[in-house]
């Protein structure tokens, strides 16, 4: 038998610079040997933090562009991804589309056209950024057991052939409508692949059945949910809602979905009623109209119809509180922020990765010397892999740019960038803050003016 394929989901590198900048200064600073040298980068952070910040409050409306922050409209294939598997979540989740309205997004896109939108994009959107794992290790006895009992009753259809009179014919038509889910097991360096360990592809060995097991699922480190709810024609407000939320599991997407319908038992289940039904009820009037009738045997498959039916309404009911735990810890630990707030958050966020790319670039053309734009943009990923472990996809022509505003590197004839020095960068973008004047001030620098003029965005 062959090695059985591993569940990997190949993700697109962003470019979102994952650490914190606090952290990124200080171990930058930490490379830098002379304390003079030292002290004159940590000014320039700040003053480089707060001139963009200036930029940025000056043309406040370009933050409303979701690209600026890096978030990205979730497509259709990257929907089914997500779904094509179950993590926490074991209940269908259907969105109510009577309570949503259809208007917005559809004459927004009119306008503002835009590839690969999701099939739902005229009722609301969902723009993702970053990428996660999430883990739970516990025994899951129920679930080792729903495993057990599926693969026992997939080997019955098969071995009794039910299977190939049952899904032959109506595979072929879900084969050419669906597309389907591909997941890649190759390597490569440039790319990003993350394993979904699941129960349900899980060897289950004795060790596993008895012992806890580890399952892991790739996240979505961030989402923005935007919808609006349908109004009458006498309601004044525009009823639109954003909500932020973090470290989502992918399998586990819908319960971000907005105005969902309270679950119910799945076809499934219905079908698990009826054929128990349809199986005690011929059973019974077999034995019925057998002459010699027996009521303990009568009594015995009454009673395991009934009490599978009893189970499987357990079983449903026991997901059902899963699913509003679920619900419950999404809006108290994984929702970050919703309307005004959410925007504010994002507008701080497209700051710090800009600050975070302009000092990353920076420092890399100060520590390294001269580089092209493309061995810039090298340099900063390999920086930010070996200093910290991360591997994100660097956004160089933004951070050229930025430099370039702020008049700190210059450019020769065969396109090489150079940065001044440390001294000279801070004097070229001036005084930024007002504790620095008050502090001149108390020193006595009485030549020293504010002249760091922000320049326009």
């Amino acid at each position: 038998m062959g090695k059985k394929k591993k569940d990997i989901i190949q993700l697109e590198r962003e470019s979102v610079i994952p650490i914190l900048k606090h952290k990124l200064i200080a171990a930058l600073s930490d490379h830098i040997e002379l304390g003079a040298d030292r002290d004159e980068f940590l000014k320039l952070c700040q003053r480089v933090e707060y001139t963009i910040r200036a930029w940025y409050h000056l043309h406040f409306e370009d933050l409303m562009v979701m690209d600026k922050s890096n978030f990205k409209i979730a497509t259709d294939d990257e929907i089914n991804i997500a779904l094509s598997a179950q993590y926490r979540l074991n209940l269908p989740i259907v969105v109510n589309e009577a309570k949503l309205d259809k208007r917005l997004f559809t004459k927004y896109f009119a306008k503002n056209p835009h590839d690969n939108l999701p099939y739902f994009a005229d009722k609301f959107i969902i723009f993702r950024r970053g990428f996660g794992i999430d883990k739970m290790t516990a025994y899951f006895i129920k679930s080792k057991i729903n495993t057990i009992l599926a693969r026992l009753w997939r080997c019955f259809l098969t071995v009794t052939g039910v299977k190939r009179i049952l899904f032959t014919k109506s595979g072929a038509s879900i084969d050419k409508d669906i597309k389907p889910v591909e997941i890649c097991v190759e390597d490569d360096q440039n790319d990003l692949y993350v394993e979904r360990i699941r129960i349900e592809k899980m060897k289950l060995s004795f060790s596993n059945l008895v012992g806890k097991v580890t399952i892991q699922e790739p996240t979505f480190q961030s989402i923005i949910v935007v919808y609006r709810r349908t109004s009458s024609k006498k309601e004044t407000e525009r009823n639109i809602y954003v909500k932020q939320f973090k470290n989502i599991p992918m399998a586990d997407m819908e319960i971000v979905l907005p105005e969902k319908n309270n679950p119910g038992l799945t076809p499934m289940d219905w079908v698990k009623f009826i054929v128990s039904a349809v199986i005690g009820l011929v059973t019974v009037i077999g034995s019925l109209s057998s002459p010699k009738a027996d009521i303990r045997v009568i009594f015995a498959i009454l009673s395991s119809v009934v009490g599978y039916c009893v189970k499987t309404y357990f079983t449903f009911q026991s997901n059902l509180v899963s699913y509003q735990s679920l619900i419950t810890q999404s809006v108290y630990d994984k929702q970050l922020d919703s309307g005004r707030g959410t925007l504010l958050h994002l507008c701080d966020n497209v700051i710090q990765q800009e600050v975070k790319e302009v000092i990353v670039s920076f420092f890399v053309l100060m520590e390294q010397g001269q580089a092209t734009r493309q061995e810039l943009d090298q340099r900063c990923e390999d920086l930010i892999k070996h200093e910290f472990g991360e591997i994100c996809n660097f956004d160089v022509d933004d951070a050229v740019q930025k430099l370039e505003k702020l008049g700190i590197v210059t450019k020769d004839l065969a396109g090489r960038y150079t940065s001044v020095n440390l001294k000279l960068a801070n004097e070229i973008i001036g005084t930024t803050t007002e504790e620095e004047v008050v502090l001149k001030a108390k020193h006595g620098d009485s030549s020293s003016r504010y002249y760091g003029k922000v320049r326009s965005f």
